[in-house]
């Protein structure tokens, strides 16, 4: 700090003890080593008191702030609400432009004439796909395959009620 060697301790006592005297030196040293405890004591309590303000903040800022930390999580949840909001938005006028197409394509379908009903002794007629041009053939119920449920299956053997166990 002031790089105060002992030679010029010594010189520093020898004044004193000529311009003090030996009668007052002692008194003079007392007072003076109150002094320098006084103020070390000082010196420690602003270094202690500055060392915890940088512990304290160390730790604040390792902790962050609960606070702001909660006020971008909302943002961010709303942020959030208001986009699933506009997306949601978006698929209900979607989902209203096709229903009124549906609506539009019904209304046309209506118009056109209705065809005269098949009758049991008429089978409906199927246009040939295997030869362009080639006469249309007439579709009996025979041609066509209907789907049965199977039968359940039989109770394993040793078991007399079909739950399961």
């Amino acid at each position: 700090m002031f790089d105060i060697g002992f030679s010029e301790l010594l010189v520093i006592a020898v004044v004193a003890l000529l311009v003090l005297g030996p009668e007052r030196l002692p008194k003079a040293a007392r007072f003076a080593g109150l002094w320098v405890r006084k103020a070390r004591a000082q010196w420690y309590s602003v270094k202690s008191e500055f060392e915890r303000e940088m512990a304290s903040d160390e730790l604040k800022r390792s902790v962050g702030n609960p606070l702001d930390d909660l006020r971008s999580a909302v943002s961010e949840a709303g942020k959030e609400l208001d986009d699933a909001g506009r997306n949601f938005g978006d698929a209900l006028r979607d989902t209203q432009a096709l229903a009124t197409a549906d609506a539009d394509a019904a209304t046309a379908v209506q118009d056109i004439p209705a065809a005269a009903p098949a009758t049991a002794e008429t089978p409906p007629v199927i246009a040939s796909e295997a030869a362009p041009g080639a006469a249309p053939v007439q579709a009996g119920l025979d041609d066509f395959e209907f789907y049965t449920d199977p039968e359940p299956a039989p109770p394993a053997p040793g078991r007399s009620d079909p739950s399961p166990p």
